[in-house]
C-alpha cells in the first residue's frame, strides 16, 4: 500500500515522501497513529497544491531577503565607545548594540541572532559585518565606529 507521510518516521521516510508499505503496516501504525494518509488521489492532489505553494512562500521570502540584503548593503551605521589614552576603547560593540542602531538609524528591523560577529568589535574605524538573512543571502553592514566626546 502507498502512504504519504504526515511526520518523519525512522527508517521510513521524511514528512510529505510517498512511500510504499506493506498493508499491515499502514492499517495498524501509519494510519492508525495518524503518521500518515492512504496514497488515494485525493491526497495526492492535495500533497502537490501543498508543495506548489511551498515553494511560492520560500521564493517570496527568498525576494524578500535580497532586497532587505540591499537596503543594508547601501547604508552605513555611525556607532561610538567610549575610548582612554592612545585610543584604547573601553567596552565594546555586540550584535545586540548593532541591531538596535540599525532599528534607529536606517528603520529596518533585524533580528541580532542573524548579525554574524566573530567576536565584539573593540577597535575604532569602520567594520564589514555579514548579517545572514536567508540561507542564500548575506548582505554585508557597514559599522563605522568612532570615539565618543
Amino acid at each position: 500500500m502507498k502512504v504519504i507521510l504526515t511526520e518523519d518516521v525512522k527508517s521510513l521516510g521524511k514528512k510529505g515522501e510517498i512511500v510504499e508499505v506493506s498493508d499491515g503496516y499502514a492499517r495498524n501504525f501509519i494510519l492508525k497513529k495518524k503518521k500518515g494518509l492512504e496514497a488515494n488521489s485525493k491526497n495526492l492532489n492535495d500533497l502537490k497544491l501543498k508543495k506548489a505553494n511551498d515553494d511560492k512562500l520560500a521564493q517570496e521570502q527568498y525576494e524578500a531577503a535580497q532586497e532587505l540584503g540591499r537596503k543594508i548593503e547601501a547604508g552605513k551605521v555611525l556607532m561610538s565607545i567610549k575610548t582612554g589614552e592612545g585610543g584604547k576603547a573601553f567596552g565594546s560593540i555586540a550584535s545586540k548594540e548593532i541591531a538596535a542602531e540599525v532599528k534607529e538609524q536606517m528603520g529596518l528591523d533585524i533580528d541580532k541572532k542573524k548579525i554574524q560577529l566573530k567576536e565584539a568589535i573593540k577597535t575604532l574605524g569602520a567594520h564589514n559585518v555579514p548579517v545572514r538573512l536567508h540561507p542564500k543571502v548575506t548582505a554585508e553592514l557597514k559599522v563605522l565606529v568612532s570615539e565618543e566626546n
